[in-house]
Protein backbone atom coordinates (compact mmCIF):
# COMPACT_ATOMS: atom_id res chain seq x y z
CA UNK A 1 0.00 0.00 0.00
CA UNK A 2 1.12 3.21 -0.85
CA UNK A 3 -0.07 7.06 -0.68
CA UNK A 4 0.64 7.69 3.14
CA UNK A 5 1.86 11.15 4.78
CA UNK A 6 5.14 11.54 6.62
CA UNK A 7 2.99 11.67 10.34
CA UNK A 8 0.85 8.29 9.31
CA UNK A 9 4.42 6.75 8.51
CA UNK A 10 6.06 7.62 11.57
CA UNK A 11 2.81 6.68 14.10
CA UNK A 12 2.68 3.40 12.46
CA UNK A 13 6.29 2.86 13.43
CA UNK A 14 5.73 3.96 16.66
CA UNK A 15 3.09 2.03 17.42
CA UNK A 16 4.60 -1.47 15.92
CA UNK A 17 1.98 -1.78 13.19
CA UNK A 18 1.88 -2.36 9.49
CA UNK A 19 0.44 0.83 8.48
CA UNK A 20 -2.15 4.00 9.51
CA UNK A 21 -4.21 6.34 8.44
CA UNK A 22 -4.91 9.87 9.62
CA UNK A 23 -7.82 9.02 12.48
CA UNK A 24 -6.98 5.87 13.46
CA UNK A 25 -6.46 5.77 17.21
CA UNK A 26 -2.88 4.07 18.30
CA UNK A 27 -1.10 3.56 20.92
CA UNK A 28 2.50 4.98 20.64
CA UNK A 29 6.04 4.02 22.08
CA UNK A 30 7.88 6.98 21.61
CA UNK A 31 11.89 7.07 21.12
CA UNK A 32 12.04 9.82 23.47
CA UNK A 33 10.14 12.01 26.24
CA UNK A 34 11.41 14.98 27.82
CA UNK A 35 10.68 17.40 29.92
CA UNK A 36 12.35 20.79 31.71
CA UNK A 37 11.73 22.90 35.03
CA UNK A 38 8.31 21.20 34.59
CA UNK A 39 9.21 17.77 35.75
CA UNK A 40 9.00 18.22 39.68
CA UNK A 41 4.70 18.73 38.99
CA UNK A 42 4.92 16.46 36.46
CA UNK A 43 6.30 14.22 39.35
CA UNK A 44 3.29 15.10 41.65
CA UNK A 45 0.73 13.59 39.05
CA UNK A 46 3.05 10.93 38.51
CA UNK A 47 2.77 10.14 42.23
CA UNK A 48 -1.12 11.33 42.21
CA UNK A 49 -1.79 8.28 39.73
CA UNK A 50 -0.20 5.53 42.12
CA UNK A 51 2.93 5.21 39.83
CA UNK A 52 6.44 4.68 41.40
CA UNK A 53 9.07 4.21 39.51
CA UNK A 54 9.82 5.18 35.40
CA UNK A 55 9.14 2.18 33.39
CA UNK A 56 12.30 3.14 30.40
CA UNK A 57 14.73 5.60 31.92
CA UNK A 58 17.02 5.23 29.49
CA UNK A 59 14.20 7.23 26.72
CA UNK A 60 13.79 9.91 29.30
CA UNK A 61 15.57 13.06 29.04
CA UNK A 62 15.26 16.38 31.57
CA UNK A 63 16.71 20.12 30.49
CA UNK A 64 16.63 22.82 33.49
CA UNK A 65 16.12 25.74 31.01
CA UNK A 66 13.05 27.76 31.53
CA UNK A 67 14.34 29.93 34.99
CA UNK A 68 18.24 29.52 34.84
CA UNK A 69 20.27 30.27 36.87
CA UNK A 70 17.35 30.21 39.51
CA UNK A 71 15.45 33.47 39.80
CA UNK A 72 13.69 32.73 43.11
CA UNK A 73 14.38 30.58 46.38
CA UNK A 74 10.75 28.59 44.49
CA UNK A 75 12.97 28.21 41.27
CA UNK A 76 16.11 27.03 43.39
CA UNK A 77 14.02 24.64 44.62
CA UNK A 78 12.04 23.32 41.96
CA UNK A 79 15.38 22.72 40.67
CA UNK A 80 16.58 20.87 43.53
CA UNK A 81 13.27 18.67 43.77
CA UNK A 82 14.34 17.63 39.97
CA UNK A 83 18.06 16.60 40.76
CA UNK A 84 16.61 14.47 43.52
CA UNK A 85 13.76 12.93 41.41
CA UNK A 86 15.97 12.18 38.21
CA UNK A 87 18.90 10.79 40.60
CA UNK A 88 16.09 8.37 42.85
CA UNK A 89 14.31 7.57 39.21
CA UNK A 90 18.00 6.29 37.55
CA UNK A 91 17.72 8.95 34.74
CA UNK A 92 20.89 9.03 32.61
CA UNK A 93 20.31 12.07 30.86
CA UNK A 94 19.76 15.74 32.98
CA UNK A 95 20.81 18.66 31.31
CA UNK A 96 22.21 21.19 33.69
CA UNK A 97 21.77 24.82 34.27
CA UNK A 98 23.60 26.63 31.54
CA UNK A 99 23.54 23.72 28.58
CA UNK A 100 20.95 25.42 27.16
CA UNK A 101 17.22 25.13 26.45
CA UNK A 102 15.88 21.51 25.27
CA UNK A 103 15.46 21.88 21.77
CA UNK A 104 18.63 22.72 21.23
CA UNK A 105 20.40 20.89 23.28
CA UNK A 106 18.49 17.47 22.45
CA UNK A 107 19.63 18.04 18.65
CA UNK A 108 22.68 18.91 19.93
CA UNK A 109 23.44 15.98 21.48
CA UNK A 110 21.69 13.34 19.09
CA UNK A 111 19.16 12.11 21.21
CA UNK A 112 16.40 12.35 18.49
CA UNK A 113 16.92 10.76 15.06
CA UNK A 114 15.42 10.86 11.56
CA UNK A 115 12.07 8.74 11.35
CA UNK A 116 11.63 8.96 14.69
CA UNK A 117 9.05 10.01 17.68
CA UNK A 118 9.75 12.30 20.69
CA UNK A 119 6.80 13.67 22.58
CA UNK A 120 8.02 16.73 24.99
CA UNK A 121 6.45 17.99 28.00
CA UNK A 122 6.79 21.66 25.46
CA UNK A 123 4.41 22.96 23.00
CA UNK A 124 7.38 23.77 20.49
CA UNK A 125 8.33 20.00 20.67
CA UNK A 126 7.21 20.57 16.92
CA UNK A 127 10.89 21.79 16.50
CA UNK A 128 12.00 18.45 15.83
CA UNK A 129 10.68 18.06 12.40
CA UNK A 130 13.90 19.54 11.54
CA UNK A 131 15.73 16.34 12.05
CA UNK A 132 13.03 14.26 10.07
CA UNK A 133 11.58 13.29 13.38
CA UNK A 134 7.61 13.39 14.58
CA UNK A 135 7.67 15.70 17.66
CA UNK A 136 4.87 16.90 19.79
CA UNK A 137 3.99 18.45 22.80
CA UNK A 138 1.96 17.41 25.22
CA UNK A 139 0.73 17.88 28.88
CA UNK A 140 1.35 17.15 32.26
CA UNK A 141 -0.71 14.53 32.66
CA UNK A 142 0.20 12.71 29.87
CA UNK A 143 3.94 13.10 30.32
CA UNK A 144 3.30 11.41 33.95
CA UNK A 145 1.50 8.65 31.83
CA UNK A 146 4.39 8.15 29.80
CA UNK A 147 6.76 8.38 32.64
CA UNK A 148 4.15 5.09 34.29
CA UNK A 149 3.62 3.05 31.11
CA UNK A 150 5.74 4.14 28.08
CA UNK A 151 2.94 4.52 25.90
CA UNK A 152 0.19 7.07 24.91
CA UNK A 153 -2.98 7.24 22.69
CA UNK A 154 -2.81 8.75 19.98
CA UNK A 155 -5.11 10.07 17.23
CA UNK A 156 -2.93 10.63 13.80
CA UNK A 157 -3.67 13.66 12.58
CA UNK A 158 -4.41 14.82 9.10
CA UNK A 159 -1.90 16.68 7.03
CA UNK A 160 -1.26 19.90 5.46
CA UNK A 161 1.89 20.52 2.87
CA UNK A 162 3.60 23.70 2.73
CA UNK A 163 5.55 23.85 -0.40
CA UNK A 164 8.96 26.67 -0.42
CA UNK A 165 9.54 27.65 -3.36
CA UNK A 166 13.06 29.82 -4.60
CA UNK A 167 15.78 31.46 -2.46
CA UNK A 168 15.95 34.19 0.08
CA UNK A 169 17.42 37.59 -0.72
CA UNK A 170 19.77 38.96 1.53
CA UNK A 171 18.54 40.13 5.21
CA UNK A 172 15.53 38.00 4.53
CA UNK A 173 15.22 34.44 6.91
CA UNK A 174 13.05 31.56 7.85
CA UNK A 175 11.43 33.46 10.37
CA UNK A 176 10.25 35.72 8.04
CA UNK A 177 8.57 32.74 5.84
CA UNK A 178 7.26 31.59 9.36
CA UNK A 179 5.46 34.74 10.33
CA UNK A 180 4.21 35.16 6.83
CA UNK A 181 2.40 31.57 6.82
CA UNK A 182 0.85 32.66 10.13
CA UNK A 183 0.04 35.59 8.86
CA UNK A 184 -1.55 34.34 5.78
CA UNK A 185 -3.51 31.42 7.68
CA UNK A 186 -3.92 32.26 11.35
CA UNK A 187 -2.76 31.04 14.43
CA UNK A 188 -5.76 28.15 14.33
CA UNK A 189 -4.49 27.36 10.31
CA UNK A 190 -2.84 24.34 11.11
CA UNK A 191 -4.77 23.28 14.39
CA UNK A 192 -4.24 19.70 15.26
CA UNK A 193 -2.46 18.97 11.80
CA UNK A 194 0.58 17.50 10.98
CA UNK A 195 2.83 19.52 8.41
CA UNK A 196 5.30 18.53 5.81
CA UNK A 197 7.11 21.22 4.42
CA UNK A 198 8.26 20.35 0.54
CA UNK A 199 10.15 22.59 -2.36
CA UNK A 200 13.22 23.13 -3.70
CA UNK A 201 14.17 26.47 -0.76
CA UNK A 202 14.63 23.82 1.83
CA UNK A 203 17.49 23.05 0.54
CA UNK A 204 19.20 26.57 0.52
CA UNK A 205 18.52 26.83 4.29
CA UNK A 206 21.02 26.35 6.57
CA UNK A 207 21.03 24.11 9.49
CA UNK A 208 20.36 26.66 11.62
CA UNK A 209 17.72 28.12 9.94
CA UNK A 210 15.93 24.72 8.99
CA UNK A 211 14.71 24.53 13.02
CA UNK A 212 12.57 27.95 12.64
CA UNK A 213 10.30 26.23 10.51
CA UNK A 214 9.12 23.44 12.54
CA UNK A 215 9.44 25.40 16.07
CA UNK A 216 7.11 28.40 14.61
CA UNK A 217 3.98 26.15 13.40
CA UNK A 218 3.61 25.88 17.29
CA UNK A 219 2.43 29.17 16.99
CA UNK A 220 0.48 27.77 13.68
CA UNK A 221 -2.02 25.14 15.86
CA UNK A 222 -0.17 22.63 14.61
CA UNK A 223 0.59 19.18 16.41
CA UNK A 224 3.84 18.46 14.27
CA UNK A 225 5.36 19.59 11.51
CA UNK A 226 8.27 17.90 9.45
CA UNK A 227 11.64 18.75 6.74
CA UNK A 228 12.44 15.71 4.74
CA UNK A 229 16.28 15.02 6.03
CA UNK A 230 19.01 15.00 3.32
CA UNK A 231 22.20 14.98 3.08
CA UNK A 232 23.50 17.93 5.26
CA UNK A 233 21.02 16.59 8.35
CA UNK A 234 22.66 13.02 8.15
CA UNK A 235 26.06 14.54 8.23
CA UNK A 236 25.32 16.60 11.34
CA UNK A 237 24.06 13.47 13.09
CA UNK A 238 27.06 11.17 12.08
CA UNK A 239 29.06 12.37 14.86
CA UNK A 240 26.38 12.57 17.19
CA UNK A 241 23.79 9.77 16.79
CA UNK A 242 23.88 7.26 19.62
CA UNK A 243 21.63 4.58 17.32
CA UNK A 244 21.16 3.59 13.93
CA UNK A 245 17.96 5.02 12.36
CA UNK A 246 16.13 4.72 9.65
CA UNK A 247 14.39 8.04 7.76
CA UNK A 248 11.11 8.06 6.42
CA UNK A 249 9.54 10.36 3.95
CA UNK A 250 6.25 10.33 2.18
CA UNK A 251 4.64 9.02 -0.76
CA UNK A 252 4.29 11.12 -3.61
CA UNK A 253 0.69 10.29 -3.97
CA UNK A 254 0.32 10.85 0.24
CA UNK A 255 -3.37 12.68 0.56
CA UNK A 256 -2.99 15.99 1.97
CA UNK A 257 -6.13 18.06 3.82
CA UNK A 258 -4.83 21.43 2.68
CA UNK A 259 -1.67 22.72 0.90
CA UNK A 260 -0.13 26.10 0.38
CA UNK A 261 2.92 27.29 -1.55
CA UNK A 262 4.84 30.56 -0.94
CA UNK A 263 7.60 31.96 -3.14
CA UNK A 264 10.17 32.87 -0.84
CA UNK A 265 12.15 34.34 -3.88
CA UNK A 266 9.47 37.92 -3.09
CA UNK A 267 9.38 37.61 0.32
CA UNK A 268 10.57 40.60 1.87
CA UNK A 269 10.90 41.45 6.09
CA UNK A 270 8.21 40.65 8.19
CA UNK A 271 6.93 41.35 11.67
CA UNK A 272 4.05 40.31 13.96
CA UNK A 273 2.65 43.36 15.84
CA UNK A 274 1.42 43.28 19.25
CA UNK A 275 -0.50 40.80 19.93
CA UNK A 276 -1.31 37.57 18.33
CA UNK A 277 1.64 36.15 15.94
CA UNK A 278 -0.33 36.24 13.09
CA UNK A 279 -0.59 39.80 13.39
CA UNK A 280 2.01 39.91 10.59
CA UNK A 281 2.56 42.60 8.21
CA UNK A 282 5.51 43.32 5.86
CA UNK A 283 8.28 45.17 8.00
CA UNK A 284 7.79 48.62 5.52
CA UNK A 285 4.96 48.74 7.27
CA UNK A 286 6.12 49.15 11.38
CA UNK A 287 9.27 51.14 10.03
CA UNK A 288 9.87 53.73 12.67
CA UNK A 289 7.76 52.41 15.59
CA UNK A 290 10.44 53.23 19.41
CA UNK A 291 11.01 50.16 21.11
CA UNK A 292 12.92 50.48 24.35
CA UNK A 293 14.10 46.86 24.09
CA UNK A 294 15.74 44.12 21.55
CA UNK A 295 15.71 40.24 22.91
CA UNK A 296 17.29 38.24 20.63
CA UNK A 297 17.65 34.19 22.03
CA UNK A 298 15.18 31.57 22.02
CA UNK A 299 14.63 27.84 20.92
CA UNK A 300 13.24 29.73 17.93
CA UNK A 301 15.93 32.03 16.84
CA UNK A 302 19.13 31.54 19.39
CA UNK A 303 21.59 29.78 17.29
CA UNK A 304 24.78 30.36 15.80
CA UNK A 305 23.68 31.56 12.47
CA UNK A 306 21.17 34.18 14.31
CA UNK A 307 23.70 35.71 16.59
CA UNK A 308 25.96 36.17 13.68
CA UNK A 309 23.34 37.90 11.96
CA UNK A 310 23.21 40.42 14.61
CA UNK A 311 27.04 41.01 14.74
CA UNK A 312 26.82 41.32 10.83
CA UNK A 313 24.12 44.20 11.36
CA UNK A 314 25.92 45.41 14.55
CA UNK A 315 29.18 45.50 13.43
CA UNK A 316 31.04 49.10 14.39
CA UNK A 317 28.35 50.38 15.29
CA UNK A 318 26.44 50.80 19.27
CA UNK A 319 23.03 50.05 20.28
CA UNK A 320 20.61 52.85 21.37
CA UNK A 321 18.33 50.35 23.45
CA UNK A 322 19.18 47.52 25.92
CA UNK A 323 19.85 44.41 23.52
CA UNK A 324 19.78 40.99 25.49
CA UNK A 325 21.58 38.12 23.67
CA UNK A 326 21.44 34.79 25.01
CA UNK A 327 22.24 31.63 23.01
CA UNK A 328 19.79 28.47 22.90
CA UNK A 329 23.15 26.29 24.19
CA UNK A 330 26.77 26.41 25.97
CA UNK A 331 27.88 25.01 22.65
CA UNK A 332 25.99 28.18 20.46
CA UNK A 333 27.94 30.59 22.91
CA UNK A 334 31.16 28.62 22.43
CA UNK A 335 30.63 28.80 19.01
CA UNK A 336 29.98 32.84 19.12
CA UNK A 337 32.67 32.89 21.79
CA UNK A 338 35.77 31.17 19.18
CA UNK A 339 34.65 33.05 16.11
CA UNK A 340 33.90 36.42 17.46
CA UNK A 341 30.82 37.15 17.37
CA UNK A 342 30.34 37.20 20.79
CA UNK A 343 33.17 40.12 21.18
CA UNK A 344 31.02 42.20 18.18
CA UNK A 345 27.84 42.32 19.92
CA UNK A 346 29.32 43.50 23.10
CA UNK A 347 31.37 45.63 21.38
CA UNK A 348 28.16 46.87 20.43
CA UNK A 349 26.28 47.12 23.72
CA UNK A 350 24.54 43.64 23.77
CA UNK A 351 24.03 42.27 27.49
CA UNK A 352 24.71 38.75 27.24
CA UNK A 353 22.41 35.82 29.48
CA UNK A 354 22.91 32.22 30.55
CA UNK A 355 21.50 29.61 27.92
CA UNK A 356 18.02 28.69 28.60
CA UNK A 357 14.76 30.50 27.68
CA UNK A 358 15.30 33.61 29.78
CA UNK A 359 12.80 36.43 29.32
CA UNK A 360 10.67 34.30 26.80
CA UNK A 361 8.73 33.13 29.79
CA UNK A 362 8.47 36.24 31.54
CA UNK A 363 10.82 34.48 34.42
CA UNK A 364 13.87 36.79 34.20
CA UNK A 365 17.25 38.37 32.16
CA UNK A 366 15.15 40.75 30.65
CA UNK A 367 11.57 41.38 31.67
CA UNK A 368 10.33 44.55 30.52
CA UNK A 369 8.82 47.77 32.43
CA UNK A 370 5.33 47.90 31.84
CA UNK A 371 4.73 50.34 28.38
CA UNK A 372 8.40 49.36 27.12
CA UNK A 373 8.02 48.01 23.76
CA UNK A 374 10.79 44.49 22.96
CA UNK A 375 11.35 43.45 19.64
CA UNK A 376 12.08 40.07 19.76
CA UNK A 377 13.26 36.84 17.99
CA UNK A 378 10.84 34.46 20.41
CA UNK A 379 7.85 33.26 18.90
CA UNK A 380 4.95 34.26 21.13
CA UNK A 381 3.90 37.58 21.40
CA UNK A 382 1.01 37.31 23.67
CA UNK A 383 -0.15 40.25 26.03
CA UNK A 384 2.31 39.35 28.98
CA UNK A 385 4.12 36.73 27.81
CA UNK A 386 7.59 38.12 28.97
CA UNK A 387 5.80 38.95 32.45
CA UNK A 388 4.51 42.15 31.48
CA UNK A 389 0.81 42.77 30.56
CA UNK A 390 1.17 46.03 29.20
CA UNK A 391 4.64 45.54 27.55
CA UNK A 392 4.38 45.46 23.64
CA UNK A 393 5.97 42.83 21.65
CA UNK A 394 7.06 42.64 18.31
CA UNK A 395 7.94 39.67 16.66
CA UNK A 396 10.68 39.40 13.84
CA UNK A 397 14.17 37.95 13.01
CA UNK A 398 17.71 38.26 14.50
CA UNK A 399 18.30 40.71 11.26
CA UNK A 400 15.56 42.98 12.29
CA UNK A 401 16.01 42.73 16.09
CA UNK A 402 19.56 44.04 15.57
CA UNK A 403 18.86 46.29 13.30
CA UNK A 404 15.98 48.28 15.40
CA UNK A 405 18.15 47.63 18.49
CA UNK A 406 21.20 50.03 16.72
CA UNK A 407 18.60 52.64 15.27
CA UNK A 408 16.59 52.50 18.70
CA UNK A 409 13.08 52.00 16.73
CA UNK A 410 12.03 49.42 14.30
CA UNK A 411 14.32 49.45 11.08
CA UNK A 412 15.00 47.56 8.17
CA UNK A 413 18.47 45.33 8.30
CA UNK A 414 18.88 45.72 4.96
CA UNK A 415 19.93 49.18 5.30
CA UNK A 416 22.79 48.33 7.40
CA UNK A 417 23.96 45.20 5.58
CA UNK A 418 24.24 47.28 2.33
CA UNK A 419 26.90 49.81 4.34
Amino acid sequence: MTGYTFAEKALARAAGVQAARAGDILDITPDLIFSHDNSAAIRRIFEQIGARRIVRPERVAVTLDHAVPAPTPQHAQNHAEIRAWVAQQRIGRLFEVGRGICHQVLSEEGLVLPGETVFGADSHTTHFGWLGAFGAGVGRTELAALWATGQLWWRVPETMRITLTGRLTPGVTAKDISLRIIGDLGVDGGAYRAIEFAGDALATLSLDERPVLPNMMAEFGAQSAYLPPDDAVFDYLEPRRQRDYTPLYPDPDAHYDAEYTLDVSALEPQIALPHQPDNVVPLSQALGQPIQQAFLGTCTNGRHDDLRAAAQVLRGRTVRCRLIVIPASSQVLLAALQDGTLQTLIEAGAAIGTPGCGPCMGNHMGVPAPDEATISSANRNFRGRMGTPDAPIYLASPYVVAASAAAGCIADPREFLSC
